[in-house]
């Protein structure tokens, strides 16, 4: 289990992931909206920086070019914790 510490315009907010579903699937399951469309990792809506930590991806290329990955930008709809994260999207909320 991983702490995720996600901030947004509106200030810190605090899920945990685990290694087996994608951030945003967790972000879900504690009720935090990251936005999304396509949720495969190709419509880029969830697009998000890392402040912090690592994550990994099932998919062999998610849709991010190598520079943006270099960033530190993510998919949370496809990318998985590998370790506690912070990361950043202006546009996420709690329901």
């Amino acid at each position: 289990m991983f702490k995720i510490e996600l901030k947004t315009r509106l200030g810190h907010l605090i899920f945990i992931a685990n290694d087996k579903q994608s951030l945003m699937d967790c972000a879900d399951a504690a009720e935090i909206q990251i936005p999304s469309s396509c949720r495969n990792g190709t419509c880029r809506t969830c697009m998000s920086r890392t402040l912090g930590g690592r994550v990994r991806y099932e998919i062999d290329w998610p849709g991010l070019s190598a520079e943006e990955k270099a960033q530190g930008w993510i998919l949370p709809c496809v990318a998985i914790a590998c370790s506690d994260l912070k990361i950043e999207n202006s546009n996420a909320y709690l329901i």
